[in-house]
């Protein structure tokens, strides 16, 4: 059997009588065409390893497989795990099922013995933004990040300064990555519709991040910043130091989180960790 063979996906979950869960988030992409469109945007090609997490039926999971990539596909619910073992089974080896809850894995571990793997997911809604964090700010450093999420979680990763979107998440994210927003979905596109649009973020870590004394530190930053983000710094940031902390950074005081740029919060972060 190829992938050629294998059944329409509708097709194998009503042969498997299953459903979505909303307690796990899910929400099924299974049109070919939108899924090998974000397998293109991803980039992929034959040889690469691909870490998918919550693949569900495996609609994104066949349009990576069929790239020539090797797919390690890390999933929760075990219904599914049938139907991903009948897609293994068609591409030689090809991709691993790990039955596993997502923020709790070592993917370093997983991906061995490749150098590094591209993470690429329609990830569950309900743990997209601490998986993201994770590996942002973790030991593991994907080599690319092509995820879907809620459109208004997508449009805070790449928001840029000034916008309405613009805060913590961006800053984070943008701090150690590139990020751009690469397609929109509209709900009717999965199955069943969430209530909410869609869209495809596509991240690729900085070839120079900034140490991880500083990432930490930005953390510490950008929750007290846009905890209070229509306060002046100098009274968000006043239990991380304030007007000095600000001083210390070259940031005027009296500016608003939503107005300073990475390389303005990154001044911060480096002021607060040396103080």
């Amino acid at each position: 059997m190829t992938l050629d063979d294998l059944p329409p996906l509708r097709e194998q979950l009503a042969a498997h009588d299953l459903m979505a869960r909303k307690s796990f988030g899910q929400h099924f992409l299974l049109d070919l065409n939108i899924t090998r469109k974000i397998a293109r945007l991803a980039r992929i090609g034959e040889g690469d390893t691909v870490i998918e997490v919550g693949p569900g039926p495996g609609g994104l999971t066949r349009a990576l497989l069929e790239t020539g990539a090797r797919v390690i596909a890390v999933e929760k619910d075990p219904r599914f795990l049938p139907l991903l073992a009948e897609l293994g089974g068609a591409v030689g080896g090809r991709l691993s099922i790990i039955e596993a809850d997502a923020l709790r894995i070592n993917a370093p571990a997983l991906i061995a013995p490749a150098a590094t793997a591209h993470v690429v997911s329609n990830l569950p809604y309900n743990v997209g933004t601490p998986l993201l964090i994770g590996w942002l700010t973790g030991a593991f450093r994907p080599a690319s990040m092509t995820l879907m999420f809620q459109k208004e979680v997508a449009d805070r990763i790449a928001a840029q300064p000034g916008e309405d979107s613009y805060g913590r998440l961006s800053v984070i994210s943008q701090a150690v990555a590139t990020a751009r927003v690469v397609m929109d979905l509209p709900a009717q596109a999965f199955t069943p519709p969430p209530k909410v649009a869609s869209a495809v973020v596509r991240l690729v870590p900085l070839a120079d991040p900034p140490p991880a004394g500083d990432i930490q530190a930005l953390e510490k930053i950008t929750a007290a910043a846009f905890g209070q983000r229509r306060k002046m710094l100098r009274s968000s940031l006043k239990v991380l130091g304030g007007g000095a902390l600000c001083a210390a950074a070259g940031i005027d005081p009296n500016a608003r989180a939503e107005t300073i740029d990475i390389t303005g919060f990154l001044a911060l972060a480096r002021a607060l960790r040396e103080s």
